[in-house]
């Protein structure tokens, strides 16, 4: 499937763009900086959304992982092994 592109123009720092050149071939170039940037917005993303999700979590809505996630877990799978005898 071919990717539609377009053109983006931006400023790099000199050396940069000039180790860019020198190691990737010029046909290349863009995908090199394309994958390098989506890379990057992926980690961005994350963050921002680690951001605005800190705090919506409380204890007082989950009352049953209030001994820790372990126990509520191996009595959630201890439980469902018991259903399937």
């Amino acid at each position: 499937m071919k990717v539609l592109t377009k053109q983006a123009n931006f400023l790099l720092p000199k050396e940069l763009l000039e180790d860019l050149k020198k190691n990737v071939p010029r046909m290349e170039q863009s995908k090199v900086v394309a994958e390098a940037l989506k890379k990057d917005l992926k980690s961005i993303k994350l963050k921002k959304a680690l951001q605005e999700s800190f705090g919506v979590w409380k204890n007082e809505q989950h009352p049953e992982l209030a001994e820790g996630t372990d126990k509520y877990i191996r009595r959630t799978r201890k439980s469902s092994r018991a259903r399937k005898v």
